[in-house]
């Protein structure tokens, strides 16, 4: 499939077009970013009966952008004993791969410019969805490079953390990204969003439905990816000080909170694409498609963005254990039964098995994983058993240990 504009070779018009494209992504992706912590600031003052910014521009809503002003200008201090080269380069391994996996969401749909038709859309490589994986998993190097070159002890710890963190819940997201793939059949985020009955807009065409657990894991794993609370146990200032970013300050402090939020934003986009019909929806008379498709779009990825806010602000952060707990205990075994359950409801759907294997099918993971639970030593929840082997308390009963 791919871009039209490169049918007739490359010249200096759809190079500059190319760029003007790379800039307007840019620019949405950093606009999506100052108005989500607006907004994060906004709904969570309300939540808790407080105010939130209101000074800065009306409504308070240049108070993002006069953060941002503020640490530019602030002094940059780089640790003695840090490794300059990979302190200084860390916080950019964070934020370019969230900007790089942005690039392969599908906005809207074709538009014509300086006589070249081209698609709403960075870029559409047949292999897209692999593409967001690969991005999803270089923003593990950032923040374990930006811990461990600080030369600090709980930098590192929190980068540790951080990294044990990403790396288990991006199997989850993966698990919940085949979902999508197996209802498509095919790895582009453009052919995806097309299979999904775009330009119409019929919700029972898109995958949430038939995919319906894998979007529920792939939305929990994005929340526990981008670090958000209840997962935020990277910056668990109890116990780390806030964490892999302790040590840095200034505009290098600042990126690595824009990196956080441009995940979201990308996570979030990346959830429309493959289950909610991407810029999918009804379109009035007289509205252009262009317009229309990114209206409902930027639409669906702000229902997302509320989504993280309104975690953030009703629910307590989890402890370590039950955090690695919930994604190797739940998560993991979950997707890949569920995976199991999607590859045979595709082949009798292609060779017309009997209806039962469509009820023994689900039936037959929910036994599997139940006799997966009962093999397991620990409780998943519980403050008895943890990781530490059988019969070993990670938090004791207080009064048993002083023997009341």
């Amino acid at each position: 499939m791919g871009d039209p504009l490169f049918a007739n070779g490359v010249d200096l018009t759809v190079v500059l077009i190319v760029i003007g494209k790379t800039v307007f992504v840019f620019a949405l992706l950093l606009v999506t970013v100052l108005i989500t912590i607006w907004l994060e600031r906004k709904v969570v003052a309300d939540m808790q009966n407080r105010i939130g910014p209101n000074r800065a521009g009306p409504f308070g809503l240049l108070q993002s952008l006069a953060d941002g002003i503020k640490l530019f200008f602030k002094e940059q201090s780089i640790p003695d004993s840090a490794d300059r080269p990979v302190f200084r380069l860390a916080p950019y391994l964070s934020v370019l791969p969230a900007f790089l996996a942005f690039s392969v969401v599908p906005l809207s749909g074709s538009f014509t410019i300086a006589g070249h038709q081209t698609i709403l859309q960075l870029a559409d490589p047949p292999i897209g969805v692999l593409f967001v994986l690969a991005m999803s998993g270089l923003g593990v190097y950032g923040v374990l490079l930006a811990g461990w070159s600080s030369g600090s002890k709980y930098p590192l710890l929190g980068s540790v953390r951080a990294s044990a963190q990403m790396v288990s819940y991006e199997a989850v997201l993966g698990l919940g990204i085949i979902g999508a793939v197996l209802q498509s059949g095919t790895l582009s985020t453009r052919q995806i969003v097309n299979l999904q009955g775009y330009p119409g807009s019929n919700p029972a065409d898109w995958f949430f439905l038939p995919a319906f657990v894998s979007f529920v894991l792939f939305c929990t794993a994005a929340v526990a990816e981008t670090n958000r609370a209840p997962f935020d146990l990277v910056e668990a200032e109890q116990e780390l000080v806030g964490g892999f970013h302790t040590e840095y300050t200034g505009i290098r402090f600042a990126i690595f909170f824009l990196a956080e939020y441009m995940n979201m934003a990308t996570q979030s986009a990346i959830a429309v694409t493959l289950f909610l019909g991407g810029p999918a929806g009804p379109l009035p008379p007289g509205v252009p498609r262009l317009i229309g498709g990114l209206f409902w779009f930027l639409l669906k990825v702000t229902l997302f963005l509320l989504g993280y806010i309104w975690l953030r602000a009703a629910l307590p952060r989890l402890r370590y254990d039950q955090l690695m707990d919930l994604a190797w205990k739940v998560g993991i075994p979950v997707g890949v039964l569920w995976l199991a359950v999607s590859a045979t409801y595709r082949i009798a759907q292609d060779q017309n098995w009997p209806w039962w294997v469509y009820l023994a099918a689900p039936l037959g993971a929910f036994a599997v994983y139940g006799l997966l639970l009962a093999s397991m030593p620990h409780r998943l929840w519980g403050g008895g058993p943890g990781g530490g082997g059988p019969g070993v308390e990670i938090f004791p009963d207080p009064k048993e240990v002083a023997g009341e």
